[in-house]
């Protein structure tokens, strides 16, 4: 039983570092054309958009709590910021309008 845990673990443990290090190996020295660099860019904000909208629309106690979160992500990542400042921009709009109303 241990160890097919760990077999597991390092099975898992490949299928998640291999296509993560295949591009590396892959584009090493080569330049991508300039729109696919620009959609490769923007991957990271479709796919927050992607897992967070569905929530935005099916929260269940105050639809205007999950606008407020998406108008200020939305917001944020319109004027380029890092996704991890997006995230915590909503946290933090979020935190203040649960203490306003």
């Amino acid at each position: 039983m241990h160890s097919k845990m760990i077999y597991m673990i390092i099975a898992m443990g490949a299928v998640t570092y291999i296509p993560r290090f295949l591009p590396f190996v892959l584009f090493k020295g080569k330049e991508l054309p300039p729109f696919l660099q620009g959609v490769l860019k923007n991957i990271p904000f479709a796919t927050l958009g992607a897992l967070i909208f569905p929530g935005v629309l099916l929260i269940s106690h105050d639809l205007k709590y999950g606008l407020t979160g998406a108008a200020a992500a939305f917001i944020l990542a319109w004027y380029g910021t890092n996704v991890i400042v997006v995230i915590v921009g909503a946290i933090a709009a979020l935190s203040v309008y649960s203490m306003i109303f």
